[in-house]
């Protein structure tokens, strides 16, 4: 009673004072614990991911982040302390106490989430149902007892900490107002973003270093508040001069109604693919194999994390293969979409429109138009980021999930009581045994994806391919010290060879059928797979497309960028040129084909979506805007940083562009007229 008798008395200013003093006491601490869980978090990845940055260095910079963070939030919570310090001192100390406990636990989630799987959580988190949280948490092993047990020791330790030492910092209260002061200055200046600009030789690296709380806050700022105003006007007569400070070779199409249908504009005729082949008189088949996070970094001759398929690299020598090739998205959300009908992101992906998918064109409802029968199959469930919805809005004939299957023989190895689903040897062995392979078939149009190399990569034979995964490291020429590091992902690396196993298997059994001489497959990754750190940005969707055929009469490597968008239009081009397809002459297709020339060039604008609210990557010519930041892509799809403002300018004025055609049909607007829906879905 005496010592709220004590305060009472207390003036305003000397109030003010002793907040100030013991608010800035207890924001030291958490700053300390900011800096423990980077410690804790870089100390751990630095023995488990074999960081190849000093490690000081990396502390220096996540440190900084650190700070930035504290900074940000200073002004905002000695305001709220202020208030409740005024009414009750030891509320207030209570309130902001148990305020950065939640911080820590929510930081130190953050972390564990990434050192398991190496991607920053953002506001995607929002973008999925609690199924697919459920799903996706529980099959990857993110719910372990030790994994929850680590949870447990580094909050109850951020905890004690914060209870314990504040009561052994006394500091001038002078020196603590600088504190919010400095906040409001961070908050409110416009340069933030280029102190948070990190340096670094890996996209891992920089990650590493980034406060997962600070990239998570701010990406749901962003998604619960998106920017709309992209400051260009699509329909101004000067809007092509946007790319008149772009490469000569990057062209853009001629639009024919942008007010009501963004994206549709005039096709193209130019069929890039028939040199190739020597086609059969009967329409060809088409199988599409999405293979889950196969990523160019380890595929075929040339990776830089070395050969690890072995069977796709000698396929590649008897195919027409495109080494430079891009996924339109950083998950599998986006290629199904892209792929099949080189579609826009919308807000959230274009899959997570749901209900609300505009009625569009594409190789699935295209091609049963013209006489093919469609099929998809999925080892897992294909409801999963409403997959199964775009495939029925596209009038798939035949769709095989997991749900499918009648036996539970090449089940993938629960986790947590979880698995994704069927193998990859399941899910070809259920597409040869239930597809016509007979002349009078109909022909085939079949998509299949795989879900093996998935995290947590456990898969069938699960010791057979450790000891492959040995082999291969000696059959490279692996030091022992570089062995030593590659250990660290081999329950990945074991997948990327078990992968390449079933696919060879395939081809095997898919050479006794009848139809393959009349067929042509197209094999790529969905994207590439980030729990092996990842040394660019463009990493992340650099993945090889490889298009095998029989009838093909001459193979070609390609090192000119094309992307997922750009197959459906040449597909397309390549049957209509030999079977007169019936198919309309004007098109929504982002993509405007691939591009056959050998050597290293771009000739196309790429927009790519990391996840589903982070939509910050585009790629015109040899440039790729990620954010705020400009790279030039090097023929080896390496990046190297580039200030050049003006060219900045203009490529974020030819992507805010496309986000604004984007944010049309995320607010309801249509892909193509309907009266061309209706004629060729019919």
């Amino acid at each position: 009673m005496s010592q709220i008798s004590s305060f009472d008395h207390l003036s305003f200013r000397e109030k003010l004072i002793n907040a100030t003093r013991e608010f800035f006491s207890i924001s030291l601490v958490w700053l300390f614990l900011l800096f423990l869980l980077s410690l804790l978090e870089l100390f751990y990845n630095t023995l488990v991911n074999a960081v190849q940055e000093n490690f000081f260095r990396l502390l220096m910079y996540s440190c900084w982040m650190d700070v930035l963070l504290w900074l940000k939030w200073g002004a905002v919570c000695y305001i709220f302390y202020l208030i409740f310090y005024v009414v009750h001192p030891k509320s207030a100390k209570f309130t902001f106490k148990t305020f950065i406990c939640f911080a820590a636990i929510i930081q130190t989630a953050l972390v564990l989430y990434f050192t398991t799987s190496l991607n920053l959580l953002g506001a995607d988190l929002f973008s999925y149902s609690l199924q697919d949280v459920q799903q996706t948490l529980g099959a990857s092993g993110g719910l372990s007892i030790v994994a929850v047990l680590q949870f447990l020791v580094v909050v109850a330790i951020c905890i004690s900490i914060l209870w314990w030492l504040p009561r052994f910092i006394k500091l001038p209260w002078a020196l603590g107002i600088i504190y919010p002061l400095a906040s409001v200055i961070i908050f409110f200046t416009s340069t933030t973003s280029a102190w948070s600009q990190i340096s670094l030789q890996t996209t891992f690296a920089s990650n590493l270093v980034t406060n997962k709380s600070d990239y998570f806050f701010t990406s749901s700022y962003y998604y619960f508040f998106p920017k709309t105003d992209y400051d260009v006007d699509i329909y101004a007569d000067n809007y092509i001069g946007i790319y008149d400070n772009l490469d000569n070779s990057v062209v853009d199409y001629e639009y024919l109604d942008e007010s009501n249908y963004p994206f549709y504009h005039v096709d193209s005729d130019t069929d890039v693919l028939s040199p190739y082949f020597n086609l059969n008189e009967k329409k060809p088949n088409i199988v599409i194999i999405l293979v889950e996070g196969l990523g160019r970094a380890f595929t075929n001759k040339g990776a830089y994390l070395g050969n690890w398929t072995p069977f796709l690299d000698s396929l590649s020598t008897q195919s027409l293969y495109w080494k430079n090739f891009l996924s339109q998205g950083g998950r599998t959300f986006a290629v199904l979409p892209s792929i099949l009908g080189s579609l826009p992101f919308a807000q959230s992906g274009y899959l997570g429109m749901g209900e609300k998918m505009p009625n569009q064109l594409s190789l699935l409802n295209l091609l049963k138009h013209n006489g093919y029968e469609t099929s998809f199959y999925y080892g897992g469930d294909a409801s999963f980021d409403n997959m199964e919805l775009y495939l029925r809005r596209n009038k798939i004939d035949d769709l095989i999930d997991k749900d499918k299957f009648s036996t539970n023989s090449g089940l993938l190895p629960e986790t947590n009581g979880f698995t994704w689903g069927y193998d990859d040897e399941a899910l070809y062995a259920k597409y040869l045994n239930t597809r016509p392979s007979d002349s009078m078939a109909k022909p085939q149009l079949g998509v299949l994806l795989t879900v093996s190399s998935h995290n947590p990569f456990k898969i069938n034979q699960q010791q057979e391919f450790y000891d492959r995964f040995e082999e291969r490291m000696t059959q490279l020429d692996f030091t022992e010290s570089k062995k030593q590091d590659y250990r660290a992902y081999r329950d990945q690396y074991a997948s990327i060879l078990y992968t390449d196993a079933m696919l060879k298997k395939f081809f095997e059994n898919y050479e006794k059928r009848p139809d393959f001489s009349n067929t042509i497959f197209l094999i790529t990754g969905d994207h590439r797979m980030p729990e092996i750190p990842m040394a660019t940005v463009i990493d992340r969707y650099h993945v090889p497309l490889i298009l095998y055929s029989p009838m093909l009469k001459r193979t070609s490597e390609m090192a000119s960028i094309s992307s997922h968008s750009d197959v459906p239009p040449s597909i397309l081009r390549l049957l209509k040129s030999n079977y007169q397809l019936d198919l309309p002459e004007d098109t929504s297709w982002l993509g405007k084909g691939l591009d056959t020339v050998v050597n290293f060039r771009n000739i196309h604008q790429i927009p790519l979506i990391q996840t589903k609210v982070n939509m910050k990557d585009y790629v015109v010519g040899t440039y790729h805007l990620n954010g705020d930041r400009l790279y030039e892509i090097l023929e080896d799809m390496g990046e190297r940083p580039v200030n050049d403002p003006k060219q900045q300018k203009s490529i974020m004025d030819a992507y805010n562009g496309f986000k604004q055609k984007n944010a049309i049909i995320t607010n309801g607007g249509k892909i193509i007229p309907d009266s061309v829906y209706i004629k060729y879905t019919n």
